[in-house]
Parts: structure tokens; C-alpha cells; sequence
């Protein structure tokens, strides 16, 4: 994202019109929200097993249903020109899914620190046998100023689910300076990549990550977590040369990168 942390806007954000709506709660009321996902074909890959974007993609759902029940839709905060961006997301992975599974996604705000908000997730099988986790850092952001906002101006209250946490706040990924990278291919952004901000998806990021790596190497390797930091917006037009390391002991790292800007760093962890 082309946003500076520290560059903050004061103004309070003003929301006419809150649309309420509810799905799945436990006795806590919503702040811990829980929502159901079937695995379709179409979200697996050529090993029939659910791809990394899509365990991305449905936590993002839950995240905007968990905020939308407490009064603020994906709608009214396009209106009010507010969104929400991911900054760092830490998953730890167990499995990953097969088509006609029905997956758990359970998710809860741990409150802010400063301008930043943290949120967990669990995901789970059928069985209630968890297959990820994982923590995650997002701000609140002006969407035609492009600044991030206070908390004080979105127009809710979001209190913090205490009962449980996955694990203290992510730090952001760094790539050791002495690792070479090597470029894998080139991605240009497109229709198919951009979210309702205009910029590209952030399970499209994660999409990008994977295909740094060959077929043999996805059969070679069982993937057993993600570590994904979002540095600068990627949007339509813009090139993104992809960067990649051999495997290391933490893993295979990723960048992508565009003249000056580094759209994003990652690690994919791996055990044989």
C-alpha cells in the first residue's frame, strides 16, 4: 500500500446509514463470528486441495461479515469512502482442504494498538479438527486520501473478543539482504485481479506467491504456512516483476517488485 503508517488523518469518519445483519454467533454475542465455506472444485489446484487465496478469500469474507453484523456493510463504508487494508498476515497451516469439504472459519477483533487493529483466525474442518490459524494487522483507511484513519472515526464500536487469541501481533516480513533472489516471471495487473478499491486483491498477492513455484516442487513440498507483508497498492496496468529464494530453513521467500516499489514481501513455509 502507498500509505505511510505514521501518516494518520484526524478527521472522523461520518456514516449516515449502518445496515444491520447476522449469520452465525456463539453465546458471546458477535464479537466472536463464526461462518460456514464449502470447498468447491473450482477453489482447489491441480492436486485437489484447496489453494492458499482461497483460505484467504473466505477469511476476508468472515472478517467483512463480522463487521458488517455489528452495523457496518461492505456498502455503507464504500459511501463513507473508509475501507480496511491489510498490512501483516501470519498463517499457520495444518492442512489444506479437499473439494466438498465444509469448512468453520471462526474470527475476532483483538482491539487496536494506535491506528492499527489486530485480528485472529481459526479455521476448521467438519470434524472440528483445526486445519489453520492465523494473526493479522489492519488499518482503517481514507480511501480517497489514501491515509490511514484513527479509530475514533469509524462510527461503531469494536470491542475485542478476549477468550482467545492465536498468538501475539505479527511482525512484518523481512527478507535477509544477503539472500539472493532470483526473478521467477513478470504479472501485470488486470480486471481479474482488483477488489472494489480499485487495487489488487489480497489473496491475488498470495496467488502470485504460489505460482513462484514449480509443479515439482509443489509435489515435493507440503506447504505449512504463509508470512505476507503488504508494502504498496498494486493497481490496473502496473507490472510486478516476481522475486523468489531457493528454499532456506524458514523457507521459500518472495517479493514483488515494480521499478521503485516493492509491492509486497512473503515467506511460504515448507516441510518435506
Amino acid at each position: 500500500m502507498d500509505i505511510i503508517l505514521d501518516n494518520v488523518d484526524t478527521t472522523e469518519g461520518i456514516v449516515d446509514e449502518c445496515v444491520k445483519e447476522r449469520k452465525v454467533m456463539d453465546k458471546h454475542g458477535n464479537l466472536l463470528w463464526t461462518e460456514e465455506f464449502m470447498v468447491h472444485a473450482s477453489d482447489t489446484d491441480f492436486r485437489s486441495r484447496g489453494k492458499l487465496s482461497f483460505l484467504l478469500d473466505i477469511m476476508q469474507r468472515a472478517a467483512d461479515s463480522a463487521v458488517s453484523s455489528l452495523g457496518l456493510s461492505i456498502d455503507t463504508m464504500l459511501n463513507a469512502r473508509m475501507g480496511w487494508m491489510v498490512i501483516t498476515l501470519d498463517l499457520d497451516l495444518r492442512r489444506l482442504p479437499s473439494p466438498n469439504e465444509l469448512l468453520n472459519v471462526r474470527t475476532w477483533s483483538k482491539g487496536n494498538k494506535g491506528a492499527l487493529w489486530q485480528r485472529d483466525y481459526r479455521i476448521f474442518d467438519s470434524n472440528a479438527v483445526e486445519l489453520a490459524a492465523a494473526r493479522s494487522i489492519w488499518a482503517l483507511v481514507d480511501m480517497d486520501k489514501r491515509k490511514i484513519l484513527r479509530p475514533s472515526a469509524l462510527p461503531i464500536a469494536v470491542e475485542p473478543y478476549l477468550e482467545d487469541s492465536v498468538g501475539s501481533l505479527p511482525d512484518k516480513v523481512v527478507i535477509p539482504a544477503d539472500l539472493s533472489l532470483q526473478e521467477a516471471y513478470r504479472y501485470q495487473v488486470r480486471y481479474s485481479g482488483l477488489d472494489n478499491n480499485g487495487h489488487l486483491n489480497n489473496a491475488r498477492y498470495v496467488d502470485l506467491c504460489c505460482d513462484a513455484l514449480t509443479l515439482e516442487e509443489w509435489e515435493e513440498l507440503e506447504l505449512t504456512g504463509l508470512h505476507i507483508t503488504y508494502a504498496q497498492e498494486a493497481q490496473y496496468g502496473e507490472e510486478i516483476s516476481i522475486l523468489r529464494s531457493s528454499r532456506t530453513e524458514e523457507g521459500i521467500y518472495v517479493r514483488g517488485q515494480g521499478g521503485d516499489k516493492v509491492f509486497f514481501e512473503a515467506c511460504l513455509r515448507f516441510e518435506r
